[in-house]
């Protein structure tokens, strides 16, 4: 897929970002019901690691953000991915941020987004998973949730249990997002007191939960890169001190030390991509150290080729996720990834 996708990328390119993400999703949908993506991209890398009681065919997965409400899921596992993370969903539907909302920077091979948790609510992409075939061939699919923009935050815990609950049935694991910066205030719920309420209320949920379905499902939790040791080393012991599964590291960043001067270098939002490789694999070092092994991180974060892959792999990630990556490279780095850690 390479080759086509480096004579439809300057075509993209040309458009909106956001409309070009849209018209891809969509003609990966055509082709993937017209048996098209099977000729068209590698065969999947198979590569079995288990993490979490979960058994992921390889340990390349999708970051959440690219299908935020699981309208492609099928079309995005046709890519070779071993996982999938979608969302992230809100108990309600909700538009997100006025548009523009999404800038690339080519020169840094970046992207800037304020996407605000755009969604359908929760019970539509539960009703979408339900109707993948991915998910009825037991595909690994992870729901990443978060709370709706009306929701003050310190009533934010409520939006995450009833999101929990509403997923928790079909989701291979469940992540919580506190660290977009697009929610205003959501990155406060890293802070120790904010953090400890929130993960206490998720517990007792999981608990209610497990016994209800009779399974006790991962529970994973993503962070920021824009924390200093401190923080980190708190967000660790509140992690095992509540027994979370694993670690998503890292989110988009609110650094512009990369981009500056560059044209969309100063619109707010997340950055994403290259920029962010380094941020994210010091905060993945940091987590190594202080979990000691005790329970895994799954790194994501500037990935745009098998080296960074690896990288990820020896800063002491177990996993990776692409998001931005895809969109300089295609979805040619996925194999290339895969064959890297394997």
């Amino acid at each position: 897929m390479v080759d086509s996708y480096s004579l439809l990328r300057p075509w993209l390119f040309c458009l909106d970002p956001e409309k070009a993400h849209n018209i891809t999703l969509s003609n990966l949908d055509r082709a993937q019901r017209w048996g098209l993506l099977e000729k068209l991209v590698s065969k999947p890398i198979a590569d079995p690691h288990t993490l979490c009681g979960i058994q992921f065919p390889n340990p390349v997965g999708l970051a959440a953000g690219l299908d935020k409400d699981g309208k492609h899921i099928d079309a995005l596992a046709a890519l070779g991915f071993g996982f999938l993370e979608i969302g992230t969903v809100t108990p309600k539907p909700q538009p997100g941020n006025p548009k523009p909302r999404m800038f690339r920077l080519p020169q840094a091979e970046a992207i800037i987004n304020r996407m605000g948790f755009n969604n359908d609510g929760v019970d539509a992409c539960v009703a979408r998973v339900r109707r993948s075939d991915f998910w009825n061939k037991g595909g690994v699919l992870g729901l990443n949730i978060g709370k709706n923009a009306s929701t003050p935050i310190e009533n934010a815990a409520s939006d995450y249990v009833l999101a929990m609950e509403a997923v928790y049935e079909i989701a291979t694991y469940i992540t919580v997002n506190i660290s977009s910066p697009n929610t205003q205030n959501l990155r406060a719920l890293q802070g120790e007191e904010m953090l400890r309420a929130l993960l206490t209320n998720l517990d007792e949920a999981r608990k209610r939960l497990s016994d209800r379905y009779g399974v006790r499902k991962p529970l994973f939790l993503k962070i920021a890169p824009d924390l200093d040791l401190d923080d980190i080393n708190l967000i660790a012991d509140l992690l095992l001190e509540f027994a979370i599964d694993a670690v998503i590291a890292t989110n988009t960043t609110i650094s512009r030390d990369a981009v500056q001067g560059m044209e969309y270098g100063q619109e707010t939002g997340g950055l994403s991509g290259a920029p962010v490789r380094n941020a994210s694999n010091v905060v993945i070092k940091a987590l190594k150290a202080r979990l000691d092994n005790q329970l895994p991180i799954i790194g994501v974060g500037g990935i745009l080729s098998g080296a960074d892959a690896r990288e990820k792999i020896m800063a002491g990630a177990s996993l990776v996720q692409l998001y931005s990556g895809l969109i300089y490279r295609g979805p040619d780095l996925i194999a290339k990834c895969a064959k890297a850690l394997r």
